[in-house]
């Protein structure tokens, strides 16, 4: 079985291979083993070794300038198609999620916003007031109203969140918004609640409708989102850090204007200037080193530019393409 649900993984979504299946793990030869071996056992990311430049935040070299051209954050993209085929729903999700969608009278424009408490708070991350999120859904609708000029319309969030009081906070603070949102799929995200499938199906629906706002004040769904938007790279202001992958390889920023420290925390760099970020604070400055002189500190995000790592991946040249 699998802890989200007894009936297992494929219950839910439909099987990842028609030919590589459960019987074929008995068999599984060790991640060191993978070039060669037919089926490999893959060990949590953080205890893969030897590391390999394929491994997050890579894209394949093969699509990589074009992907660069399209895509504001190519890894985003390239990981919301490997999630498309990995959650391919079957019927029965298909219908469960069509039903929802039509009772709530899902409408745009709207942002989503995800508030997680119970296990993140003090662990991953520290505790965000509602209002730290509605200043960023509010400055999202200023905008908007700005392109829109003409245009009335109802400023709307979708709320997921594993702490059913969220809402009643969320709906007194802020009256002028219409909030979606299911308290049930709060109160069954609790941690006594959570391993289950109807805890999982709220999960399902939160993700989804996530996914189908025109903007993110979160991490959960943005992959996702990539699959209905040409660039959606800057449809999310995250709260807590900036986007990674957990077990990802080197995260490296470019500097692109060189920079003299004003400050006892800052650090000095020439363009040019490999620097490893290790995350963004939100007021204008991130947290890193750079590679080429070892100092570290804060430096001003808007003087580096990401760098895109692309590497060498399987192209499936047997694989048939019908333009």
């Amino acid at each position: 079985g699998w802890r989200y649900n007894p009936g297992g993984f494929d219950q839910v979504f439909k099987p990842l291979s028609h030919n590589c299946t459960r019987s074929s793990a008995t068999s599984a030869s060790s991640w060191s083993n993978y070039e060669t071996a037919d089926v490999v056992e893959i060990p949590l990311i953080d205890n893969i070794y030897p590391r390999k430049d394929f491994m997050p935040m890579a894209i394949p070299e093969d699509i990589s300038e074009r992907l660069i051209r399209l895509h504001g954050n190519p890894f985003v993209w390239f990981t919301g198609q490997l999630m498309k085929y990995l959650l391919r729903p079957q019927e029965w999700l298909i219908e469960f999620i069509e039903k929802k969608y039509n009772s709530i009278k899902f409408q745009t424009p709207i942002v989503g916003i995800h508030v997680r408490r119970t296990d993140k708070v003090g662990s991953e991350a520290a505790f965000h007031d509602i209002t730290e999120y509605m200043k960023y859904v509010e400055d999202y609708y200023i905008i908007y109203q700005y392109q829109n000029p003409n245009l009335k319309f109802t400023k709307r969030v979708f709320l997921a969140t594993d702490e059913p009081s969220v809402f009643n906070d969320a709906r007194s603070k802020y009256p002028e918004y219409i909030f979606y949102g299911d308290t049930a799929v709060a109160q069954s995200a609790q941690l006594n609640t959570r391993y289950g499938t109807e805890s999982l199906k709220g999960v399902l629906l939160d993700v989804h409708f996530l996914s189908l706002c025109d903007y993110l004040i979160c991490r959960v769904a943005y992959e996702i989102m990539q699959q209905r938007v040409i660039d959606g790279a800057w449809r999310v202001q995250p709260l807590d850090d900036v986007y990674y992958f957990d077990g990802q390889n080197a995260h490296n920023q470019r500097a692109v204007i060189s920079h003299k420290a004003i400050w006892p925390n800052e650090f000095s760099f020439e363009r040019g200037d490999i620097i490893g970020t290790e995350g963004n604070h939100w007021d204008g400055f991130s947290k890193g080193s750079d590679k080429t002189n070892s100092q570290s500190g804060l430096y001003p995000t808007y003087k580096t530019e990401e760098i895109v790592n692309v590497a060498k991946m399987y192209t499936y040249p047997e694989v048939r393409v019908n333009n």
